[in-house]
């Protein structure tokens, strides 16, 4: 969801787009609400408060993690079918997302860059509760945020369209279409 946005960004700085591939990981039963996230390079962030108060069953929890990295998996092929990721060792890497609900995305992807070895990481997005992007201090060496509200609800609650972005959608975001 945050290709879109991240193509903006990167074409205002002139910098170059790639893709990092992060999923969440929802409560079964409100899949907005993430008990954690997985990512490139087996990456597993569980928001141990969320997976506690859920009540989700460690044998559950496991299959929700085994399914969620089969789709990175899925989704990276997809995208990068003849090659890795953008070298990013001793690089300053700006991820961007729609907006920050849990932070457990991000923090995948913060976990990403560093087993990658990237240089500074910086979180951009334009929308995030304040706690939030509190606690998102701890894993990324910048956070920049340009709205942060306390009813935070959703993400899509602070967009006035918000579809799912499609695998194709963000192919020609990678080629360079404009957003």
């Amino acid at each position: 969801g945050g290709v879109p946005v991240a193509a903006l960004v990167a074409s205002a700085l002139g910098v170059p787009l790639d893709v990092l591939v992060v999923r969440k990981i929802g409560v079964p039963w409100q899949p907005e609400l993430a008990l954690g996230a997985v990512g490139e390079r087996d990456v597993v962030v569980l928001n141990d408060g969320v997976v506690s108060a859920s009540g989700v069953a460690p044998d559950e929890l496991d299959a929700l993690i085994r399914k969620a990295s089969h789709e990175v998996e899925d989704i990276v092929a997809e995208l990068r079918p003849a090659g890795g990721p953008s070298e990013v060792a001793g690089r300053t890497v700006i991820v961007v997302d729609d907006g920050v609900a849990t932070g457990a995305t991000a923090r995948a992807a913060a976990s990403v860059l560093r087993r990658s070895g990237s240089g500074p990481v910086i979180l951009a997005t334009p929308v995030a509760a304040p706690s939030i992007c509190a606690s998102l201090r701890t894993c990324f060496d910048e956070v920049i945020c340009l709205q942060m509200t306390l009813r935070f609800g959703s993400v899509g609650r602070h967009y006035e369209q918000f579809e799912q972005v499609s695998i194709a959608q963000v192919r020609r975001l990678l080629d360079g279409s404009p957003p």
